[in-house]
């Protein structure tokens, strides 16, 4: 439908938000009452300086009135209320636009500054499950909360010390509390991420350069989706830094160059229609187009945003669990480095080659995140007889799906960081559990 045809339901809500009669704003603006009520019930179209005085009246920028709210807060009102569940109500976010829209932006700007923490508190767990450093510090600071609860409980205990060994008990205490102080220094240091730092920033190996660039630059895919034969070559030359270093250019061509065969199976426009249709459904794509399951994957992955379609995240993997690609969807905390938690479907599907896999998970936390996975191992063909098959299992999460009654697998980020006590396939106590 026109967005014009709302422009008279957006008159009469603002003007009962602001407690005014039909009968005085029509006379503020020199019209009749009846004509007005012909406008607000969108009988009558309305523009050029009638919408300006109204507009005018009515505290709002003619914009506002014809266009309703801006893409960008509406993109993110639509992102808060995915955060809550279904019971807000998503088709109303024009209208609440309209009618409170500095209401609307804040709610857009919290819902980006959530998401930019989000993805901090992500980068922080990688480095707490990975970075030899960091498990270091926090090993040393344990290490001297350790020996000044010893020393602690030797002086506070019922057996009598003599002077000189209090002395050097005391002595021990005080040298371990500034070593404790500069330890901690240390490690506040260490994990602080000022906030003006953008995610590029953030990223250090070169795998993780090249999905925090496609991840804020989707052009990259959209040159491709629309013409799947340019050369790959000229689209890192248009889009990317000439100063991009070699290793990270690498992978940067074969991710480009994976999504340009995928389009050249599936073309976008198509896929793009029937995935609007289906609210990107995995099932009913699959029987759609006579395609690899892992392509129609990434396909579904790498779609725009559309308020049509979920919030989509993938994974791949190759037989050892080391990721090879990943594009996070928010609440999707899944460690890029070390012992990630086993009991994500994609890990799974590794055991299963060739057979699809269907499972919701939870993350754990008050918000108890919720996401439907579909994961799907392939072996590549062996060349020979002593040929090691290479393995790569690919996984979609689809975020926030409905619910149902199937039951659902809890799953983490890794046993370092991990809260879930009673989870059998731990593999290291939490590292919350040296300070309970």
């Amino acid at each position: 439908m026109d967005d014009r045809s709302f422009v008279g339901a957006r008159i009469r809500d603002r003007r009962i938000d602001q407690g005014m009669r039909q009968a005085d704003l029509a006379a503020a603006v020199g019209i009749s009452a009846s004509y007005l009520n012909l406008i607000e019930h969108n009988k009558r179209r309305i523009g050029g300086k009638l919408l300006t005085a109204l507009a005018e009246i009515l505290n709002v920028t003619p914009e506002m009135l014809s266009s309703g709210a801006d893409a960008g807060v509406l993109d993110g009102m639509r992102s808060a209320a995915a955060r809550c569940g279904e019971d807000v109500e998503v088709d109303r976010a024009q209208d609440i636009a309209a009618r409170f829209p500095g209401w609307a932006r804040l709610i857009a700007v919290q819902d980006d500054r959530i998401a930019t923490l989000e993805r901090e508190v992500q980068v922080v767990s990688d480095r707490m499950g990975h970075d030899p450093a960091l498990a270091e510090a926090l090993h040393n600071v344990i290490t001297s909360v350790t020996s000044i609860r010893a020393t602690a409980g030797i002086l506070v205990g019922d057996e009598q010390i003599d002077q000189d060994w209090q002395r050097r008990f005391q002595t021990n205490l005080h040298a371990d509390s500034q070593r404790l102080t500069e330890q901690s220094k240390a490690l506040v240091s260490y994990l602080d991420r000022p906030a003006e730092r953008d995610r590029a920033q953030l990223a250090s190996s070169p795998f993780e350069q090249v999905e925090d660039l496609l991840s804020v630059t989707p052009e990259f895919f959209a040159q491709i989706d629309q013409e799947p034969t340019v050369s790959i070559d000229s689209v890192i030359a248009r889009l990317a830094d000439p100063g991009l270093q070699a290793d990270v250019r690498a992978i940067l061509w074969d991710r480009l160059a994976q999504h340009a065969a995928d389009a050249k199976i599936i073309p976008f426009n198509v896929f793009m229609e029937a995935a609007l249709a289906c609210e990107a459904d995995p099932g009913v794509l699959t029987k759609l187009f006579d395609a690899p399951l892992p392509t129609i994957l990434r396909r579904i992955a790498y779609l725009p945003d559309h308020p049509q379609l979920p919030a989509r995240g993938l994974v791949v993997c190759d037989a050892s669990g080391a990721f090879r690609s990943l594009k996070s969807v928010l609440g999707m905390r899944l460690s890029r480095h070390g012992a990630r938690c086993p009991l994500w479907p994609v890990f799974t599907a590794l055991h299963h080659i060739a057979r699809p896999l269907q499972q919701e998970v939870s993350l754990p936390g008050a918000s108890a995140r919720r996401f439907m996975c579909y994961a799907y191992a392939t072996a590549a063909p062996a060349q020979s007889f002593d040929a090691v098959p290479v393995v790569e299992s690919t996984m979609l999460a689809i975020a926030d799906p409905a619910p149902d009654k199937a039951p659902h697998v809890p799953v983490g980020t890794n046993c370092r960081i991990c809260p879930r006590p009673d989870c059998a396939a731990r593999r290291e106590p939490s590292v919350a559990n040296h300070f309970s």
